[in-house]
């Protein structure tokens, strides 16, 4: 029977953690955490429930998984985030799996909004790819895009049931990571080389809460899908103001 290692990055994530590792249990054979800097009781949580934690310092997204993946115990990996917790027939789907060679593994995750399922918006269907052979993958991205290297001749499989993602607890916090995202994102388009056109600034963001509202039915989230289309375009007026400071403090330099 295929051994699991369930590998998750954390940093002050004591509110979501147990929930999050309790979900893992019966179905690893270890649970990795990968910490950075952490000062809440994210890691006495995380001990307490049987977890192995890993402390170093933050250095992306990307790399911050692969010095996970590497530490594990063994080469199949769950990749997981803090927030995240495996729905009781996707446990099922993961108890009675018997990974292939060169097949890599999707979760289909739903997000709760502030209290709501929230099933259209774009945010749902949502496939990631989480569970892999890190012998053969790995982690890629500098900036906040981190996405696994797969092989192209490589199969992909949906394994049933949801990844249940308790992402945001209220409107205050999804500001806040609207703000870092936006911040994260221009300095990777910045870094890339990429121009803040007339366009991009002024009528993508637009363009962004039509496609949100309309085109991927946030309409019919209610409240929320006004919401989220709302910030989906002030994320994208942001994410391009900023890098139009970045390209013109850029130039100025002699």
């Amino acid at each position: 029977m295929t051994k699991f290692s369930a590998v998750i990055i954390t940093k002050n994530e004591a509110d979501n953690i147990e929930r999050c590792i309790r979900s893992l249990l019966p179905i690893t054979d270890e649970v990795l955490i990968v910490d950075s800097g952490s000062t809440d009781k994210t890691k006495e949580i995380a001990q307490r429930l049987g977890a192995r934690i890993l402390e170093t310092s933050w250095k992306g997204y990307a790399a911050t998984k692969n010095i996970g993946n590497k530490a594990a115990s063994n080469d199949w990996i769950i990749s997981i985030d803090a927030d995240e917790v495996l729905s009781e027939k996707l446990q099922h789907s993961i108890l009675t799996l018997e990974p292939k060679v060169n097949t890599v593994y999707i979760f289909n995750r739903m997000t709760n909004y502030c209290g709501k399922w929230i099933k259209h918006s774009g945010w749902f269907p949502d496939k990631k790819v989480r569970i892999f052979n890190r012998a053969q993958i790995y982690w890629q991205g500098d900036y906040v895009h981190e996405t696994l290297n797969i092989p192209v001749a490589y199969d992909t499989l949906e394994l049933p049931g949801i990844l249940e993602h308790y992402s945001y607890k209220s409107l205050d916090d999804h500001w806040q990571r609207l703000n870092k995202y936006a911040e994260l994102s221009a300095q990777e388009l910045h870094a890339k080389g990429k121009k803040a056109t007339w366009i991009k600034r002024w009528l993508a963001p637009s363009f962004r809460f039509f496609r949100t509202l309309i085109l991927k039915k946030g309409i019919l989230d209610g409240k929320e899908g006004w919401i989220i289309s709302s910030r989906n375009a002030y994320l994208v007026r942001k994410k391009y103001r900023l890098l139009n400071q970045l390209n013109n403090t850029n130039n100025e330099r002699p």
